[in-house]
């Protein structure tokens, strides 16, 4: 049969909807079955296994957790021998700044480079799926990821504090107290609240593995960037600039445990977020859909 006989056939299956969600399937299992997302999860899940077990041992004479018995350490972590849902924050407020967007980056960066850099994808090309669709199938699929994340260090904090705190009502940061089950649901919302957060983040990891055929130089290069950003966001001397960086809102979910809520910040979070995915992620399909694939 000549090729001419079978394009026609070729061309319904790539208009085909239903198409697209078998190429997101497919591409969200690959993800998730690697060896490397998968340490990467377990890594995640074991930050609030450490965090409880290391407040618990400090705590066993009675005495509050930090430095000194002071209560220092990162923000939620003194309530949480009072209250092992804090857990769920305390752990979100540590795994934040670094160890939730240093996964971000990995699987953002090796998308699109990691496939060039196994020579794969020139066939993906080859289905009918076309650049543009194919791209957002990897963004969408580390979007995924970012939740999958998210979710994991929440429910691993969520168990682990059950274990080995007490848990009921909550106090909020304004000082009311709130009922356990109004308790879960603000951590539900602010596990999806940090997944949104990592976002611009993603689009960026896209960008940047657009412009190699090397996984690990774009990376590298994903988590370099996000260093160099986090360290500008603690300079004095640039505070002008800080309120448009990515990460420099990340932390307001903290504002989701006031009552009433109080949402300036987390808008203006979701807001930047949302301006760094509309740009990065249009330069990212500048450049994927005019490069030349060799690979």
């Amino acid at each position: 049969m000549s090729q001419a006989e079978i394009a026609p056939t070729a061309a319904p299956r790539g208009r085909n909807p239903l198409w697209t969600f078998g190429i997101l399937r497919s591409e969200l299992t690959t993800t998730l079955r690697r060896w490397r997302t998968l340490a990467l999860l377990g890594v995640l899940a074991a930050v609030p296994v450490l965090i409880g077990i290391a407040v618990r041992i400090e705590t066993g004479d009675g005495s509050s957790p930090g430095p000194g018995g002071g209560g220092g350490g990162p923000a939620f972590l003194s309530q949480v021998t009072n209250n092992g849902l804090f857990l769920v924050f305390a752990a979100l407020a540590v795994t934040l700044p670094v160890f939730l967007p240093m996964a971000v980056g990995v699987v953002a960066g090796d998308s699109v480079a990691g496939e060039a850099n196994a020579g794969t994808l020139r066939y993906l090309l080859v289905a009918p799926a076309g650049r543009t669709r194919l791209l957002l199938t990897k963004y969408a699929s580390v979007l995924v990821f970012c939740l999958v994340a998210t979710l994991v260090v929440a429910l691993s904090a969520l168990v682990v504090g059950s274990l080995l705190f007490p848990v009921g009502e909550v106090t909020t940061i304004s000082g009311t107290r709130i009922g356990f089950g109004e308790g879960l649901l603000r951590a539900g919302l602010i596990a999806v609240v940090v997944a949104a957060s990592l976002t611009g983040f993603a689009a960026i990891g896209l960008f940047v593995s657009t412009l190699t055929g090397s996984g690990i130089a774009a990376m590298a290069a994903t988590v370099g960037l996000l260093i160099t950003v986090q360290i500008v966001d603690t300079i004095p001397q640039l505070s002008g600039a800080h309120p448009y960086l990515f990460p420099h809102y990340w932390m307001s979910y903290a504002d989701l445990l006031r009552a009433p809520v109080y949402w300036d910040e987390v808008v203006k979070n979701l807001g930047l977020q949302g301006l760094y995915a509309a740009v990065f992620g249009s330069a990212a399909w500048a450049r994927f859909t005019t490069k030349d694939i060799t690979a």
